[in-house]
């Protein structure tokens, strides 16, 4: 089972890729770990995108997309992947269409898990942490019993600034406009399979469950 997963945050995509991958016992794959275990190693592509990173410029597409072509080469990836947070762009699609056709392989489909803005707004922006042991709390899911303080430790709650409204929605915006080629991309070339990401994160699993044994 070869799938990439594509989802806005706040869709409960993380949530949903660790189900998978339990579930079909495949590896869930993350530009954001491989970067940091490349970097970590000193791997020859690690060096090169440490060197962009330090910089604070973008590491390259073509860069990302050589270090997954290299990741899905190894051994676990026999029977299958979930590609996590890649690609992000139509060159990277482009370009992972390119690798896995000369490897003889082919993607089963893209998952598109999608949620109401609505929804992603109250998800995102009803985030708290606690300052002293970062533990989590949302304002309505899972509030604390006092206001502003921690259950575990006393400590006190915040904000994160990337879970305040106005940066949520921005962050929303900015991922429709960068996801919408992906997915006419996806659904091209017949690929795409767009599943309803509300309600518990067993029932959204079912629904991904149904769309894979149809693809």
């Amino acid at each position: 089972m070869r799938i990439v997963l594509i989802g806005p945050p706040g869709a409960g995509k993380g949530t949903q890729a660790r189900m998978l991958q339990e579930k079909f016992n495949i590896p869930q794959i993350s530009t954001g770990d491989l970067l940091r275990e490349a970097i970590k190693e000193q791997t020859p592509l690690g060096t090169q995108a440490r060197s962009y990173m330090d910089a604070g410029e973008l590491v390259p597409d073509q860069l990302v997309t050589a270090m997954v072509a290299e990741r899905l080469q190894r051994k676990d990836c026999a029977k299958g992947f979930l590609l996590d947070g890649f690609p992000r762009t139509l060159a990277q699609a482009n370009a992972l269409f390119e690798s896995l056709t000369q490897g003889k392989q082919n993607l089963n489909c893209a998952l598109s898990i999608v949620v109401p803005k609505n929804d992603l707004i109250e998800r995102l922006s009803g985030r708290w942490v606690c300052r002293t042991c970062s533990a989590m709390y949302h304002e309505r899911f899972t509030p604390p019993k006092q206001s502003g303080i921690c259950d575990s430790c006393s400590g006190e709650l915040y904000q994160r600034n990337d879970d305040k409204l106005e940066t949520v929605t921005a962050r929303l915006e900015v991922y429709e406009r960068s996801t919408a080629p992906l997915i006419d991309f996806y659904e091209k070339n017949g690929l795409l399979r767009t599943v309803d990401g509300t309600g518990e994160p067993k029932e959204v699993l079912q629904r991904i469950t149904d769309a894979l044994a149809a693809s």
